[in-house]
């Protein structure tokens, strides 16, 4: 049985280190590097060139901004995913990123199998978030983060159901889940549609917002990111 394979596009200007990352990449058996940028704008245009499946994009780059070139490859590309991977941690960067279409933000102190199973997580349309870039965004869209309600306040979830959105709110990506709960992913898929069609929301960052506003979640715990 043939293998689906992810198409990326590296997008970093330090010449060593995107060359690193694609001999990584390549030797996974379901990825293939599809082209290389070292500039901003070299990024966009090779983006449209080769439509890949997932960008790992640098925030500094030269010529054109990491955050302005996924803004402008979003647009161009729909159906390509871009995931930051950058140094910078400030919250406004992490915050610019996402507003700009990024799916995920990670600091390149990363290990590889976590890079290798966001890349896998982005290509399946997840959303890439460890804890201290949820944290962020939490607090960005919560404003001081309180809770609006005590944590035995009525839920419409079931234990599973939280079970699977804490552990998201944590950062594991649904393989991740499902290897845990020893569940499969598509379980794990059906678990979140669950929950955002009962919170009436879109996104696993939507319901992890919702979750820690009505103290059912807390970001303390850690997956090694």
């Amino acid at each position: 049985m043939s293998v689906e394979v992810i198409t990326v596009l590296l997008a970093e200007d330090h010449a060593v280190v995107r060359e690193a990352t694609a001999e990584v990449v390549n030797h996974q058996p379901d990825m293939c590097v599809v082209g290389q940028a070292g500039t901003g704008e070299e990024a966009v245009t090779v983006a449209r060139d080769t439509r890949p499946d997932v960008v790992v994009m640098d925030v500094a780059m030269p010529r054109l901004d990491g955050v302005e070139a996924t803004r402008q490859i979003v647009a161009a590309c729909p159906a390509t995913r871009v995931l930051v991977l950058t140094a910078h941690e400030e919250d406004e960067c992490i915050l610019r990123s996402l507003h700009a279409g990024a799916v995920g933000f990670l600091p390149k102190a990363v290990d590889l199998d976590v890079l290798l199973n966001a890349i896998r997580a982005a290509a399946r349309g997840e959303s890439v978030l460890p804890p201290t870039v949820a944290a962020v965004v939490v607090r960005h869209l919560t404003g001081k983060g309180e809770v609006e309600a005590p944590p035995d306040a009525a839920r419409p979830l079931t234990d599973r159901e939280l079970e699977v959105l804490r552990l998201a709110a944590e950062g594991l990506t649904n393989y991740d889940i499902g290897q845990r709960l020893c569940i499969s992913v598509h379980t794990v898929e059906a678990h979140l549609t669950h929950v955002y069609n009962k919170l009436g929301v879109g996104s696993r960052i939507e319901a992890v917002v919702h979750a820690i506003r009505h103290g059912w979640v807390q970001l303390e715990n850690s997956n090694g990111y």
